[in-house]
Order: C-alpha cells, then structure tokens, then sequence
C-alpha cells in the first residue's frame, strides 16, 4: 500500500506527494497571443466564429423552448471608429451572464463551445453541434495581438442585467455590471495598439472578412462609425447550399472571385460526400489557361475550409497535375492545430483528397462523352498538365488514358483517342508507335516517319514535355507497348505497304558499303555510337536513332541538358543507302580522298540533326561545310 503524507511531514517518509501544475497567467497568455497564430487578421476570423457561435446557440435554444424567441434575424456588424481607435464586433447571439464571463473569458482554454457541444452530444442531440466552430476556448485571446486593450460587454438572452468584461491581457480581469451592452448578445471593443490602426479601414475589414469568413452562416456587416453599413458577407456558404438554389451565374461570380480570374468556368463541379468522412466540395475547371500554369512555384487554387471557416489556401487537396483547378472542401472532421492556421497530418485529408481527384476525373470523363467539343477546349489548355499525371500517378493512368487526346500522323487535329488508335492498328502491327519532340510541326516532318507512313502505320506525334518520362514508364494501353519510332530498329517490315504505295528500291549492304560505313562511324567518333542501313527512311539521306537499350531521342536530350548522358548513350546514325547523297558519299570514299569523306560524313550527320529540329553542335562548322560543297556543287554545274 503507498504511504500517505501531510504537507508538515513532506518527504519525511518518502512516499508520492500529488500537486497541482502551476502557471505564470501573463507568460501564458503573451505565448497564446505571439506564438500561437502566424497572421494578424486571424483575430478578426476568430472573433466572427465566435460571433457565429453564439448565433447558433442563441437558435438552438429558441428551437427547444428553453428562451423565448425573437424575430430578428441574426447578423454581425463590425464598426471601426477612426477618431477612438477602437474596433467593435457586434452580436445579436446568446450572449453571456456573469458567470458565463468568467468562465469562457477568464479561464484559458476553456471553451464555451466546447462545453456546449458536450453536453449536446451527452443529450444525444449532435445536429447543431455540428454547426458550432469554436473548439479550443483561446481564439477570443488572439484579440491581443492587435489591442492592448479589451472590453466585452454582454446580455444574455432571458436576463435582464448586462455585464462588461474588461482587460489589458497581461495578467488580470474585471467583471462589473453594466447598462452599455445590446438588448441581447455581445460587443467586443478592441483598444487598437498604434501598429493595427489600419484594421480601421472598411475595405481591410471587407477583405478579410470575404477571405476568412465569407462562410460564416451569419450576415455580416462593416461600417465606419457613424456611416452606412457595407454588406461584406451574404451569411450563407455557396457550397454548403443545394445545387438547385444557385444559379450558374452564382457559381461564376463565386468562382472568379477565389480563382482571381475574369473567364467563365467549362466546368463546374458541386457535391456532398457522405461516408466515413463527410465534406462539401466546390471545383472548377477554368474556361483559359492561367498564365502561370506553368510557373515552377504555382500552387494549386484549393481552400480548404473547417465549419465554413477557412483554415488553409494551401491545403494538400490536389496533385501538382491538377493545379489549374480552383477547389473548395468545406469538412467538419479535418483535425487542425490550436491556432486553425496547420492542417494536421491525418488519414482524413488523404481520404478526403483521393476522394475529391476521383470525382474530377469522373466529371472530366463525362464531360469528354457528352460534350466533346467543350472537353476538346479543357483538353486544349490543360492536356498537358493532366498528362503529368500519366507519369506522377500510374495508379490513375488507366482512367487518365480514357481522358488523353493525341495529334498522330495521320490526324493532326490532337483529338485522337489510344481507343481509337488501337481500333485502326494494321495488320501485323504489334505496337503503339510514337515520337516526341518539341515541336508538333517538326515532329510532323520528320524523317523518322517515313516508313511508317508508306505502310499505313499512325505514330503518335507527343510535343509535350511531360511525354518523354510517361511514355517511357508506362506499359501500354490495352495490352499494346507504347515503342518510339526513335529508339532501336523499326521493324515493321511484317505490317502490309498500303494500296497503291511502293517499296523504295534501296542498294544491298554489299562488303563496299560495309566498309564505308565502318570508316564513317570512326570519323565521326564520340559523336555517334554506331553507323548503320536504315529500315525506315524512304526519301531523307539519314536520320538519328537511340540504340534499343537508350533512352528514346527527345528524353536522351533532357538528360544531356542535365549531364546525365554517358557515352554508351550517343545517337545512331541510320543512313539510306538509296538517297542520292548517301550514294555520292559512298563515291568519295572509293575515289579514296579522306579528308573531303570525314568533312562529308560531318556534314551528313549535322543534316540528321537539323532534320530533327536541334540545333547543330557547332554552327560555324556547319556553316563552313555548307558553304565548301554548296560551292562544288555549283562549280560543277556550271561546268557541266
């Protein structure tokens, strides 16, 4: 059994002694004040919640016939008086008693809310708890960080007496009667330090309360002393109301407001979630591309709001391939840190986040069936941004693909879909072909599609930066492999020329040709990791391929750019054995002068690398070669 002590006889035997913790007020409240909340206009949020607070238990109580109601609707009026330096928040709520004041005002952190929920939720009666905000009982003191001074004064509904509270919010407090407080509900009065005098203009309140506060269910007004009142709230959250009450012109006012954009949204989507986890959510998919879409530091347009309070315009909601959406999720069972400023880490945010990408997708996906040409527009801005989805996601791919539009060979319009590429493979064919670039129109003209075209075969023409890394990791769509016509030997001899077309006649690879090819790649050198016949030229004197265990052109240039190429990696060079070039090149190494055959052979592999759109590696050089044959060429012509 432990041994029992008296205060006298402290550690006299030795055993627990059980003491309360002890707390320096003044130290704790300056620690609430300063080191709890991040941004100064988060009082005035804190204030309004407590306001709407009060409102809610002022109607719950009428409800249940414990006061006598009131025909006056409910309201919050904030009233700045320049010449008093004082900012007032006004309430027609509940209001508090003497005891309620020191209670909820006196003791820190305890919450009059809270206390309410309690004992809601013993009585078995959750609903108005859930339209309650206040949870932590120390939002009231962030009203310190902007006065130095604060007065409250209260009357509670059904009691006739009125009280004011009063403190500088260092150590101590007062409570007195008072004949200065509304009919019913509460008015805070904020001494203004001389740092927070601007907190007295009307259109900072309006912007802070239409950031912060705008979904606060109670009307709230902004007026200087003694002028007229400003709407600055409407007293109702757009996305907590039914769809069939908002007009589409609601919804576009609504969304040019928190997107800072003037265009009309193509998509508007507007839910309920029920389940584990209940929220409301409000996307839109912009009519245009915003000009920073993509801005290395753009972040995603999601507010994430708790109770209709807003906690975070940065909330983790969205992947980096959708941030051209602007998102509203309004839930009551995020948890968040003390100051309501820190979205804590929770399973909750990334149920809620799966939860919300899926249903963007599926309105996405409808949208792409039952109007095609307003999705084609969404597809038009934002296609390239979704595709990094392909890449960052492949556990979306699948859906992502259904989505993707792509320019081919033989439909540049871009509305081509990988179903409808595969519904037109052609005989033989076993693979998706494509070829990326960073041009639509170079990639349309290369030479590397010449083959393809002869026997019918469509390539996907990818343009986009995001192309090289998706296609490169993902498998392949409906059990076809995605195979860059770049990359390794196009062996595509098995699928059918189409009617009416004609193999090109190309010389054999006789033991000459062999030889000569031999000899070009050693003067090429480091520049190139073979010389070889090509399968897939038709009209062009050579082209560059990747071998088959290289990356594909375009994404063996993005490692180039960023060192990450070795030398195993350079180029092949695929020379046509048929073109008129390639033939007098043949003709310049048995005539056995090696000079003018390594210049020649330089020239043929700076031609490779302009068909593809590069810029040649040295262009002086180029440019003297051009200009030293050019110069032959013309020379014999005249003679001729």
């Amino acid at each position: 059994m432990t041994d029992t002590v008296n205060d006298s006889a402290t550690g006299a035997t030795g055993g627990a002694i059980e003491r309360p913790f002890q707390a320096d007020v003044a130290r704790l409240l300056d620690l609430v004040v300063h080191s709890i909340y991040s941004d100064r206009d988060i009082f005035l949020r804190e204030l309004i919640s407590n306001a709407a607070d009060a409102c809610e238990k002022l109607r719950f109580e009428t409800a249940t016939g414990q006061i006598a109601g009131s025909d006056a609707p409910f309201r919050i009026a904030i009233e700045a008086d320049k010449q008093a330096k004082t900012l007032s928040i006004v309430d027609n709520g509940v209001g508090m008693s003497r005891e309620d004041l020191e209670q909820a005002l006196g003791v820190i952190a305890n919450s009059g809310t809270r206390a309410f929920m309690e004992k809601l939720e013993g009585a078995g009666d959750k609903g108005p708890a859930e339209s309650l905000i206040g949870r932590f009982g120390i939002g009231f003191y962030s009203s310190f960080i902007v006065a130095d001074h604060v007065d409250v004064y209260s009357r509670r509904a059904g009691q006739a007496e009125g009280w004011k509270w009063s403190s500088d919010g260092k150590s101590s407090y007062s409570v007195e009667a008072s004949e200065d407080c509304p009919e019913v509900g509460t008015r805070v009065v904020l001494h203004l330090k001389g740092d927070a005098e601007d907190y007295l203009d009307v259109s900072t309140l309006q912007r802070i309360v239409g950031e912060h506060s705008a979904g606060i269910p109670v009307p709230i007004a902004v007026r200087e002393a003694g002028g007229e009142e400003q709407k600055a709230s409407e007293g109702a959250a757009l996305w907590a109301r039914p769809r069939s009450e908002i007009t589409a012109e609601q919804y576009a006012e609504f969304y040019r407001t928190i997107a800072g954009q003037f265009d009309e949204p193509a998509l508007t989507v507007h839910w309920r979630a029920e389940g584990r986890y209940e929220f409301d959510a409000l996307a839109f998919i912009p009519g245009s591309r915003p000009f920073d879409l993509f801005n290395p530091e753009r972040k995603g347009r999601s507010r994430l709001y708790v109770r209709r309070v807003l906690v975070s315009t940065e909330a983790d909601l969205l992947p980096p391939w959708l941030r051209f959406v602007t998102l509203v999720v309004d839930s009551a069972d995020v948890p968040l840190n003390v100051s309501r400023e820190i979205v804590q880490k929770s399973p909750v945010l990334g149920a809620i986040r799966k939860a919300v990408v899926g249903r963007v997708i599926q309105e996405l996906t409808k949208l792409a069936d039952s109007d095609p040409t307003k999705f084609a527009e969404v597809w038009k801005n934002f296609g390239a941004v979704l595709k990094e989805g392909l890449y960052e996601e492949p556990e979306r791919r699948d859906a992502l693909f259904a989505l993707a539009r792509f320019a081919t060979s033989t439909h540049g319009a871009g509305d081509r879909t990988l179903a409808q590429y595969v519904a037109d493979l052609r005989p033989n064919q076993t693979a998706i072909y494509y070829l990326t670039g960073a041009d639509a129109a170079t990639i349309a003209a290369s030479p590397h599609l010449e083959g393809f075209r002869a026997r019918g075969i469509e390539v996907l023409l990818l343009s986009d930066p995001v192309d090289s890394f998706w296609v490169s990791s993902a498998v392949g769509f409906d059990g076809k492999p995605f195979r860059s016509v770049t990359q390794g030997q196009a062996d595509i001899s098995q699928v059918p020329l189409i009617d009416g077309a004609e193999a090109p006649a190309k010389p054999e690879l006789d033991a000459a040709a062999a030889t000569t090819l031999a000899k070009m790649k050693e003067a090429l050198g480091a520049r190139v990791s073979d010389v070889r016949v090509s399968e897939r030229l038709a009209d062009s004197p050579a082209c560059l391929v990747a071998s088959d265990m290289a990356p594909d052109r375009t994404l063996a240039r993005i490692l180039a750019s960023a060192g990450r190429l070795d030398a195993s990696m350079q180029p092949v060079l695929e020379v046509n054995l048929g073109h008129p070039l390639v033939k007098a090149l043949l003709a310049l190494d048995t005539a056995g002068d090696r000079a003018d055959f390594e210049d020649a052979s330089g020239l043929l592999l700076d031609l490779a690398h302009l068909a593809e759109g590069e810029a040649p590696e040295n262009g002086p050089e180029v440019a003297r070669r051009l200009s030293k044959w050019l110069a032959r060429a013309l020379a014999a012509n005249a003679g001729a």
